[in-house]
Protein backbone atom coordinates (compact mmCIF):
# COMPACT_ATOMS: atom_id res chain seq x y z
CA UNK A 1 0.00 0.00 0.00
CA UNK A 2 1.38 3.39 -0.97
CA UNK A 3 1.09 5.99 1.76
CA UNK A 4 -0.04 9.43 0.62
CA UNK A 5 2.77 11.95 0.62
CA UNK A 6 2.55 14.95 2.88
CA UNK A 7 3.45 18.23 1.19
CA UNK A 8 4.88 20.86 3.48
CA UNK A 9 4.12 24.27 2.03
CA UNK A 10 7.11 26.54 1.65
CA UNK A 11 6.93 29.95 3.33
CA UNK A 12 5.80 32.80 1.11
CA UNK A 13 8.32 35.00 -0.65
CA UNK A 14 8.20 38.73 -1.46
CA UNK A 15 6.32 39.59 -4.64
CA UNK A 16 8.86 42.28 -5.58
CA UNK A 17 12.61 42.65 -5.68
CA UNK A 18 12.44 46.30 -4.60
CA UNK A 19 10.08 48.24 -2.31
CA UNK A 20 9.68 51.86 -1.39
CA UNK A 21 9.93 50.77 2.26
CA UNK A 22 10.69 47.50 4.01
CA UNK A 23 9.71 47.26 7.69
CA UNK A 24 11.33 44.86 10.12
CA UNK A 25 8.62 43.97 12.64
CA UNK A 26 4.87 43.92 12.08
CA UNK A 27 3.43 44.59 15.52
CA UNK A 28 1.64 47.84 16.36
CA UNK A 29 4.52 50.14 15.33
CA UNK A 30 5.44 48.28 12.13
CA UNK A 31 1.88 47.53 11.05
CA UNK A 32 0.83 51.16 11.64
CA UNK A 33 3.73 52.45 9.56
CA UNK A 34 2.89 49.97 6.80
CA UNK A 35 -0.75 51.04 6.89
CA UNK A 36 -0.02 54.75 6.54
CA UNK A 37 2.59 54.35 3.81
CA UNK A 38 0.42 51.91 1.83
CA UNK A 39 -2.58 54.22 2.06
CA UNK A 40 -0.38 56.93 0.55
CA UNK A 41 0.41 54.64 -2.38
CA UNK A 42 3.88 53.37 -1.50
CA UNK A 43 5.00 49.78 -2.10
CA UNK A 44 5.60 48.39 1.38
CA UNK A 45 6.83 45.06 2.74
CA UNK A 46 6.61 44.25 6.47
CA UNK A 47 8.37 41.21 7.90
CA UNK A 48 7.76 39.57 11.26
CA UNK A 49 9.27 36.45 12.81
CA UNK A 50 6.04 35.56 14.63
CA UNK A 51 2.84 34.13 13.06
CA UNK A 52 0.01 36.36 11.90
CA UNK A 53 -2.36 37.14 14.78
CA UNK A 54 -0.09 35.76 17.51
CA UNK A 55 -0.11 37.13 21.04
CA UNK A 56 2.67 39.10 22.71
CA UNK A 57 3.41 40.47 26.16
CA UNK A 58 1.56 43.73 26.66
CA UNK A 59 -0.11 45.92 29.25
CA UNK A 60 -2.86 46.45 26.61
CA UNK A 61 -4.05 49.80 27.99
CA UNK A 62 -4.30 52.51 25.35
CA UNK A 63 -4.07 56.10 26.48
CA UNK A 64 -5.89 59.04 24.90
CA UNK A 65 -3.40 59.71 22.06
CA UNK A 66 -3.56 56.09 20.85
CA UNK A 67 -7.36 56.00 20.82
CA UNK A 68 -7.47 59.30 18.91
CA UNK A 69 -5.02 57.86 16.36
CA UNK A 70 -7.05 54.70 15.83
CA UNK A 71 -10.24 56.74 15.48
CA UNK A 72 -8.63 59.03 12.89
CA UNK A 73 -7.46 55.98 10.93
CA UNK A 74 -10.95 54.45 10.96
CA UNK A 75 -9.94 51.52 13.18
CA UNK A 76 -11.62 52.30 16.51
CA UNK A 77 -14.97 50.95 15.31
CA UNK A 78 -13.54 47.59 14.10
CA UNK A 79 -11.78 47.16 17.44
CA UNK A 80 -14.99 47.78 19.36
CA UNK A 81 -16.90 45.47 17.02
CA UNK A 82 -14.29 42.77 17.77
CA UNK A 83 -15.48 42.78 21.37
CA UNK A 84 -12.96 45.17 22.89
CA UNK A 85 -14.70 46.77 25.89
CA UNK A 86 -15.03 50.55 25.99
CA UNK A 87 -13.42 51.87 29.17
CA UNK A 88 -15.48 54.77 30.53
CA UNK A 89 -13.70 55.44 33.85
CA UNK A 90 -10.18 55.28 35.23
CA UNK A 91 -9.53 55.13 38.97
CA UNK A 92 -6.26 55.96 40.70
CA UNK A 93 -5.86 54.31 44.11
CA UNK A 94 -3.28 56.15 46.21
CA UNK A 95 -3.11 54.05 49.33
CA UNK A 96 -6.65 53.97 50.71
CA UNK A 97 -7.76 57.02 48.68
CA UNK A 98 -9.41 56.57 45.28
CA UNK A 99 -9.91 59.18 42.55
CA UNK A 100 -12.26 58.17 39.72
CA UNK A 101 -12.16 60.11 36.46
CA UNK A 102 -14.90 59.75 33.78
CA UNK A 103 -13.60 59.31 30.23
CA UNK A 104 -15.52 60.89 27.36
CA UNK A 105 -13.71 63.22 25.02
CA UNK A 106 -16.23 63.34 22.19
CA UNK A 107 -16.73 61.35 18.96
CA UNK A 108 -13.03 60.59 18.46
CA UNK A 109 -12.53 59.73 22.12
CA UNK A 110 -15.69 58.11 23.58
CA UNK A 111 -13.53 56.32 26.14
CA UNK A 112 -10.39 54.21 26.23
CA UNK A 113 -9.73 50.65 25.11
CA UNK A 114 -7.27 47.89 26.01
CA UNK A 115 -7.43 45.32 23.19
CA UNK A 116 -5.57 42.03 23.34
CA UNK A 117 -2.66 42.12 20.96
CA UNK A 118 -4.22 39.23 19.04
CA UNK A 119 -6.97 41.74 18.22
CA UNK A 120 -5.13 45.08 17.88
CA UNK A 121 -2.19 43.86 15.81
CA UNK A 122 -4.45 41.82 13.55
CA UNK A 123 -6.75 44.80 12.90
CA UNK A 124 -3.73 46.94 11.99
CA UNK A 125 -2.26 44.27 9.70
CA UNK A 126 -5.61 43.64 8.00
CA UNK A 127 -6.09 47.37 7.35
CA UNK A 128 -2.57 47.62 5.93
CA UNK A 129 -3.17 44.59 3.69
CA UNK A 130 -6.37 46.18 2.44
CA UNK A 131 -4.39 49.33 1.62
CA UNK A 132 -1.94 47.27 -0.46
CA UNK A 133 0.93 46.55 1.95
CA UNK A 134 2.58 43.15 1.82
CA UNK A 135 3.40 41.07 4.92
CA UNK A 136 5.68 38.12 5.51
CA UNK A 137 5.07 36.35 8.83
CA UNK A 138 7.16 33.48 10.20
CA UNK A 139 10.19 35.04 8.53
CA UNK A 140 13.21 36.73 10.06
CA UNK A 141 15.50 39.48 8.88
CA UNK A 142 19.04 38.29 9.46
CA UNK A 143 20.90 41.40 8.35
CA UNK A 144 20.81 44.67 6.46
CA UNK A 145 22.99 45.44 3.49
CA UNK A 146 24.39 48.75 2.36
CA UNK A 147 26.04 50.36 -0.65
CA UNK A 148 29.63 51.57 -0.85
CA UNK A 149 28.65 54.90 0.72
CA UNK A 150 27.27 53.10 3.80
CA UNK A 151 23.61 53.78 3.03
CA UNK A 152 21.19 51.01 3.96
CA UNK A 153 19.78 49.49 0.77
CA UNK A 154 17.66 46.59 1.98
CA UNK A 155 17.42 43.46 4.10
CA UNK A 156 18.33 39.81 4.03
CA UNK A 157 15.35 37.56 4.81
CA UNK A 158 15.70 34.12 6.34
CA UNK A 159 12.87 31.63 6.71
CA UNK A 160 12.67 27.89 7.29
CA UNK A 161 12.83 25.79 4.13
CA UNK A 162 14.34 28.48 1.89
CA UNK A 163 17.72 29.94 1.16
CA UNK A 164 18.29 33.48 2.42
CA UNK A 165 17.23 36.16 -0.03
CA UNK A 166 17.75 39.88 -0.30
CA UNK A 167 15.14 42.56 -0.91
CA UNK A 168 16.17 46.13 -1.65
CA UNK A 169 14.28 49.22 -0.50
CA UNK A 170 14.52 52.99 -0.48
CA UNK A 171 14.31 52.89 3.32
CA UNK A 172 14.60 50.10 5.91
CA UNK A 173 12.48 50.70 9.00
CA UNK A 174 13.22 49.03 12.31
CA UNK A 175 10.02 48.29 14.24
CA UNK A 176 11.68 45.33 15.91
CA UNK A 177 11.60 46.23 19.57
CA UNK A 178 14.12 46.63 22.37
CA UNK A 179 16.76 44.38 20.81
CA UNK A 180 16.34 45.98 17.38
CA UNK A 181 18.49 44.38 14.69
CA UNK A 182 18.09 47.48 12.54
CA UNK A 183 19.39 49.69 15.36
CA UNK A 184 22.41 47.40 15.79
CA UNK A 185 23.16 47.12 12.08
CA UNK A 186 23.01 50.89 11.64
CA UNK A 187 24.83 51.76 14.87
CA UNK A 188 21.91 53.91 16.02
CA UNK A 189 23.21 56.22 18.72
CA UNK A 190 21.56 56.16 22.14
CA UNK A 191 20.67 59.80 22.69
CA UNK A 192 19.47 59.30 26.26
CA UNK A 193 19.39 56.42 28.73
CA UNK A 194 16.95 56.08 31.61
CA UNK A 195 18.17 55.46 35.12
CA UNK A 196 15.72 52.95 36.57
CA UNK A 197 13.90 49.73 35.76
CA UNK A 198 10.80 48.14 37.21
CA UNK A 199 9.60 44.53 37.06
CA UNK A 200 6.05 43.50 36.18
CA UNK A 201 4.17 40.21 36.56
CA UNK A 202 1.09 39.88 34.33
CA UNK A 203 -1.85 37.51 34.60
CA UNK A 204 -5.46 37.35 33.39
CA UNK A 205 -8.66 36.83 35.37
CA UNK A 206 -12.39 37.18 34.63
CA UNK A 207 -13.84 40.65 35.15
CA UNK A 208 -17.38 42.02 35.26
CA UNK A 209 -18.69 43.94 32.23
CA UNK A 210 -18.34 47.69 32.52
CA UNK A 211 -15.20 47.64 34.67
CA UNK A 212 -12.83 50.57 34.24
CA UNK A 213 -9.09 50.96 34.49
CA UNK A 214 -7.73 50.75 38.04
CA UNK A 215 -4.21 51.87 38.97
CA UNK A 216 -2.93 51.08 42.48
CA UNK A 217 -0.02 52.65 44.38
CA UNK A 218 1.44 52.06 47.81
CA UNK A 219 4.92 52.71 49.11
CA UNK A 220 7.36 50.68 47.02
CA UNK A 221 4.82 48.75 44.92
CA UNK A 222 2.14 49.32 42.27
CA UNK A 223 -0.45 47.37 40.32
CA UNK A 224 -3.24 47.64 37.79
CA UNK A 225 -6.44 46.08 36.55
CA UNK A 226 -7.02 46.57 32.82
CA UNK A 227 -10.21 45.14 31.21
CA UNK A 228 -9.54 43.58 27.82
CA UNK A 229 -11.24 41.18 25.40
CA UNK A 230 -13.14 37.97 26.18
CA UNK A 231 -14.36 39.11 29.59
CA UNK A 232 -10.82 39.13 30.99
CA UNK A 233 -8.74 41.71 32.79
CA UNK A 234 -4.96 41.96 32.70
CA UNK A 235 -3.87 42.25 36.35
CA UNK A 236 -0.33 43.46 36.88
CA UNK A 237 1.88 43.54 39.97
CA UNK A 238 4.75 46.04 39.62
CA UNK A 239 7.80 46.61 41.81
CA UNK A 240 11.46 47.67 41.62
CA UNK A 241 13.58 45.11 39.81
CA UNK A 242 15.69 44.54 42.94
CA UNK A 243 12.54 43.56 44.88
CA UNK A 244 11.51 41.21 42.09
CA UNK A 245 14.92 39.51 42.25
CA UNK A 246 14.61 39.10 46.02
CA UNK A 247 11.01 37.92 46.36
CA UNK A 248 10.15 36.10 43.16
CA UNK A 249 12.91 33.52 43.04
CA UNK A 250 10.93 30.85 44.89
CA UNK A 251 7.64 31.23 43.04
CA UNK A 252 6.02 33.90 40.93
CA UNK A 253 2.39 33.20 41.78
CA UNK A 254 2.61 33.46 45.62
CA UNK A 255 4.87 36.53 45.46
CA UNK A 256 2.56 38.24 42.96
CA UNK A 257 -0.45 37.57 45.16
CA UNK A 258 1.40 39.03 48.15
CA UNK A 259 2.03 42.25 46.23
CA UNK A 260 -1.59 42.45 45.05
CA UNK A 261 -2.88 41.79 48.58
CA UNK A 262 -0.67 44.56 49.95
CA UNK A 263 -2.00 46.93 47.31
CA UNK A 264 -5.67 46.05 47.74
CA UNK A 265 -7.53 42.98 49.08
CA UNK A 266 -10.13 43.67 46.37
CA UNK A 267 -7.49 43.51 43.63
CA UNK A 268 -6.04 40.29 45.09
CA UNK A 269 -9.52 38.73 45.25
CA UNK A 270 -10.10 39.67 41.62
CA UNK A 271 -6.82 38.01 40.62
CA UNK A 272 -7.72 34.86 42.58
CA UNK A 273 -10.69 34.27 40.25
CA UNK A 274 -8.27 33.12 37.56
CA UNK A 275 -8.00 29.38 36.86
CA UNK A 276 -5.38 27.67 39.00
CA UNK A 277 -3.26 26.86 35.95
CA UNK A 278 -3.31 30.41 34.55
CA UNK A 279 0.03 31.32 33.01
CA UNK A 280 1.85 34.32 34.40
CA UNK A 281 4.10 36.51 32.26
CA UNK A 282 7.14 38.29 33.65
CA UNK A 283 9.09 41.32 32.52
CA UNK A 284 12.13 41.93 34.72
CA UNK A 285 12.58 45.45 33.46
CA UNK A 286 14.91 47.40 31.19
CA UNK A 287 15.93 51.05 31.67
CA UNK A 288 14.34 53.36 29.13
CA UNK A 289 16.19 54.98 26.26
CA UNK A 290 15.81 57.30 23.29
CA UNK A 291 17.75 56.21 20.21
CA UNK A 292 18.67 58.16 17.10
CA UNK A 293 15.51 58.04 14.98
CA UNK A 294 16.95 57.85 11.47
CA UNK A 295 20.06 57.75 9.31
CA UNK A 296 21.07 57.09 5.70
CA UNK A 297 18.42 54.74 4.36
CA UNK A 298 16.99 53.68 7.74
CA UNK A 299 14.65 54.74 10.54
CA UNK A 300 13.36 53.38 13.87
CA UNK A 301 9.83 53.36 15.30
CA UNK A 302 8.18 51.86 18.37
CA UNK A 303 10.38 50.39 21.09
CA UNK A 304 13.23 50.16 18.59
CA UNK A 305 13.57 53.95 18.76
CA UNK A 306 12.08 54.88 22.13
CA UNK A 307 11.37 52.66 25.12
CA UNK A 308 9.90 53.64 28.45
CA UNK A 309 8.85 51.38 31.32
CA UNK A 310 5.35 49.85 30.93
CA UNK A 311 4.23 51.32 34.27
CA UNK A 312 2.72 54.39 32.56
CA UNK A 313 1.09 52.29 29.78
CA UNK A 314 2.17 54.72 27.07
CA UNK A 315 4.11 52.40 24.76
CA UNK A 316 1.41 51.78 22.14
CA UNK A 317 0.55 55.50 22.11
CA UNK A 318 4.21 56.26 21.37
CA UNK A 319 4.32 53.61 18.64
CA UNK A 320 1.28 54.96 16.78
CA UNK A 321 2.35 58.59 17.11
CA UNK A 322 5.87 57.92 15.86
CA UNK A 323 4.59 55.76 13.00
CA UNK A 324 2.54 58.70 11.74
CA UNK A 325 5.44 61.11 12.16
CA UNK A 326 7.80 58.82 10.26
CA UNK A 327 5.26 58.25 7.48
CA UNK A 328 4.95 62.00 7.06
CA UNK A 329 8.74 62.39 6.84
CA UNK A 330 9.09 59.56 4.29
CA UNK A 331 6.36 61.01 2.10
CA UNK A 332 7.99 64.43 2.21
CA UNK A 333 11.39 62.87 1.51
CA UNK A 334 13.53 65.82 2.59
CA UNK A 335 16.27 65.82 5.18
CA UNK A 336 14.43 68.66 6.93
CA UNK A 337 11.30 66.53 7.31
CA UNK A 338 13.25 63.71 8.96
CA UNK A 339 15.04 66.14 11.26
CA UNK A 340 11.74 67.77 12.25
CA UNK A 341 10.21 64.35 12.96
CA UNK A 342 13.07 63.38 15.27
CA UNK A 343 12.97 66.75 17.01
CA UNK A 344 9.24 66.46 17.66
CA UNK A 345 9.58 62.84 18.76
CA UNK A 346 12.37 63.69 21.18
CA UNK A 347 10.42 66.57 22.71
CA UNK A 348 7.55 64.27 23.66
CA UNK A 349 9.75 61.24 24.40
CA UNK A 350 11.90 63.11 26.91
CA UNK A 351 8.85 64.33 28.82
CA UNK A 352 7.34 60.85 28.88
CA UNK A 353 10.63 59.26 29.92
CA UNK A 354 10.98 61.84 32.71
CA UNK A 355 7.57 61.06 34.19
CA UNK A 356 7.81 57.32 33.59
CA UNK A 357 11.19 57.05 35.28
CA UNK A 358 9.85 59.07 38.18
CA UNK A 359 7.04 56.52 38.69
CA UNK A 360 9.19 53.44 37.96
CA UNK A 361 11.83 54.54 40.48
CA UNK A 362 9.33 53.95 43.34
CA UNK A 363 11.18 56.76 45.07
CA UNK A 364 8.03 58.72 45.81
CA UNK A 365 5.36 59.37 48.40
CA UNK A 366 1.70 58.89 47.56
CA UNK A 367 1.37 62.65 47.21
CA UNK A 368 4.34 62.78 44.86
CA UNK A 369 3.03 60.09 42.50
CA UNK A 370 -0.27 61.91 42.08
CA UNK A 371 1.59 65.02 40.96
CA UNK A 372 3.67 62.95 38.53
CA UNK A 373 0.47 61.58 37.00
CA UNK A 374 -0.87 65.10 36.58
CA UNK A 375 2.28 66.05 34.67
CA UNK A 376 1.90 63.00 32.43
CA UNK A 377 -1.76 63.89 31.82
CA UNK A 378 -0.69 67.36 30.66
CA UNK A 379 1.75 65.80 28.18
CA UNK A 380 -1.01 63.54 26.81
CA UNK A 381 -3.40 66.47 26.43
CA UNK A 382 -0.78 68.26 24.35
CA UNK A 383 -0.28 65.09 22.26
CA UNK A 384 -4.01 64.82 21.57
CA UNK A 385 -4.20 68.48 20.56
CA UNK A 386 -1.21 68.12 18.25
CA UNK A 387 -2.79 65.10 16.55
CA UNK A 388 -6.09 66.91 16.13
CA UNK A 389 -4.34 69.78 14.35
CA UNK A 390 -2.67 67.55 11.72
CA UNK A 391 -3.79 65.85 8.56
CA UNK A 392 -3.20 62.13 8.12
CA UNK A 393 -0.02 61.65 6.02
CA UNK A 394 -0.65 61.57 2.28
CA UNK A 395 1.00 62.42 -1.03
CA UNK A 396 -1.57 65.10 -1.86
CA UNK A 397 -0.14 68.39 -3.05
CA UNK A 398 -1.38 71.78 -1.96
CA UNK A 399 -3.74 71.70 -4.92
CA UNK A 400 -5.17 68.41 -3.72
CA UNK A 401 -3.63 66.31 -6.50
CA UNK A 402 -1.39 63.32 -5.73
CA UNK A 403 2.28 64.18 -5.99
CA UNK A 404 5.05 61.93 -7.23
CA UNK A 405 6.74 59.83 -4.58
CA UNK A 406 10.16 61.24 -3.71
CA UNK A 407 12.88 58.87 -2.52
CA UNK A 408 13.90 59.77 1.09
CA UNK A 409 16.62 62.32 1.70
CA UNK A 410 20.24 61.58 0.75
CA UNK A 411 19.18 58.65 -1.40
CA UNK A 412 21.62 58.05 -4.24
CA UNK A 413 20.49 56.66 -7.55
CA UNK A 414 18.48 53.51 -6.84
CA UNK A 415 20.66 50.40 -6.86
CA UNK A 416 19.71 47.17 -8.66
CA UNK A 417 18.28 44.56 -6.24
CA UNK A 418 20.98 42.50 -4.59
CA UNK A 419 21.21 39.05 -6.13
CA UNK A 420 19.48 40.12 -9.33
CA UNK A 421 22.88 40.10 -11.08
CA UNK A 422 26.56 40.11 -10.27
CA UNK A 423 26.66 43.74 -11.33
CA UNK A 424 24.01 44.63 -8.73
CA UNK A 425 25.78 42.67 -6.02
CA UNK A 426 29.06 44.47 -6.71
CA UNK A 427 27.54 47.73 -5.43
CA UNK A 428 27.11 46.27 -1.94
CA UNK A 429 29.64 45.86 0.82
CA UNK A 430 29.86 44.43 4.27
CA UNK A 431 27.65 46.40 6.64
CA UNK A 432 28.66 47.48 10.10
CA UNK A 433 27.71 44.15 11.66
CA UNK A 434 29.87 42.20 9.24
CA UNK A 435 27.11 40.85 7.03
CA UNK A 436 28.04 38.76 4.05
CA UNK A 437 28.67 40.88 0.94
Amino acid sequence: MTMPSTTIPLPPTPRRAHYDAVIVGARCAGASTALLLARAGLKVLAIDRRPYGSDTLSTHALMRPAVVQLSRWGLLKPLLEAGTPLIETTTFHYGDDAITIPLDGGPNLPGLIAPRRTVLDRVLVDAALKAGAEFLHDAAVGDLFADTQGRARGVEIRSAGRAALRVSADIAIGADGIGSLVAKCCNAEVLRSGSVSAAHVYGYAPVEPGAGYHWYFRDGIAGSLIPTNDGQACIVASMPTRLFDQRFRLGHAPARLEVLEALSPTLAEQASRAPKDVRLHMFRGVPGYVRQAYGPGWALVGDAGFFRDPITAHGISDALRDAEGLARAILDGSEGAFAAWQQERDLVANQILDTTDAVASFDWTLGDVGEIHRRLSAVMKAEVQSLADRQIPSRASAAGRPTAYRVPANQDERQPPAGSSRRGASNLHRNRTGARP
